[in-house]
């Protein structure tokens, strides 16, 4: 069985960037010349998000979008400032072949519905961003990581499973750009608890992380830092992802 492994972009001013836990941000390069990049590296599929977008209560820059999907050889996934199902429709129209819903799942779940309804569930990606509390709890985060909610994330998955989504992209703060590897056992709970496909995201630093979380119950595995810098030192830039050989492996676990 294939795994599929998924770089994760964040565009910030229109630039890449990379954090570490949500803060710290570090410019990378220009989004385009990285997609180029991974298209000669022959990569699954990509993730892109506008962290700039929900922030300041922005409309996905469908402009933008279209330039970087029309660059993009593999199937693209958006997520950022999606509010309306008007916007789902322009996003897809324009190159992009998942949407990626984060605040809205909470403001406005209706919207997961209507997108699922009618472009089919595999369209639509939930993302949950989860920490974990001082008494050992995780909560679900919204707001780029600063809005707190109560809501208990193996809860939550299922209920935007019910609502239509055909993905839950599962993103550990805690574990963000620190290359410390997945939350195997926090995977392993929210990924039991539903049964479509669930992306673990924050963490990862080598391809034994990627085999322990598909081992954990992920269905794929998606990174940023891992996939632009040389090394653990966020010093050098370098994009880069693995070979089909050791895509191969990571499957047979």
């Amino acid at each position: 069985m294939s795994v599929r492994v998924i770089p994760s972009l964040l565009i910030s001013n229109g630039g890449l960037v990379k954090s570490v836990r949500f803060k710290d941000y570090k410019y990378i390069g220009d989004p385009i010349n990285a997609v180029k990049i991974f298209n000669d590296k022959e990569v699954d599929e990509i993730v892109i998000i506008d962290i700039d977008a929900t922030r300041n209560n922005r409309s996905p820059n469908i402009e933008k979008i279209q330039e970087v999907a029309s660059e993009a050889f593999m199937p693209l996934s958006y997520g950022g400032g999606i509010t309306k199902l008007e916007e789902v429709k322009s996003l897809f129209y324009n190159g992009v072949e998942k949407v990626i819903i984060n605040k809205s799942a909470h403001t406005q779940p209706s919207l997961i519905t209507e997108t699922a309804k009618i472009f089919g569930s595999q369209s639509v990606i939930v993302s949950i961003d989860v920490k974990k509390s001082w008494m050992g709890g995780y909560k679900i985060y919204t707001d780029n990581g600063k809005k707190s909610t109560q809501l208990k994330p193996e809860e939550f998955a299922k209920q935007m499973q019910n609502l239509g989504a055909g993905e839950i992209l599962l993103n550990n703060i805690d574990r963000d750009g620190t290359f410390q590897g997945y939350d195997t056992e926090f995977i392993e709970r929210v990924s039991s608890s539903v049964s479509i496909p669930l992306i673990a995201l924050g963490g990862a630093a080598n391809l034994n992380d990627f085999k322990l979380a598909k081992k954990a119950g992920a269905s794929a595995v998606s990174a940023g830092s891992m996939f632009v810098f040389m090394g653990q030192s966020r010093d050098s830039i370098l994009i880069n992802y693995p070979s089909q050989s050791d895509i191969t492996e990571i499957a047979r676990i």
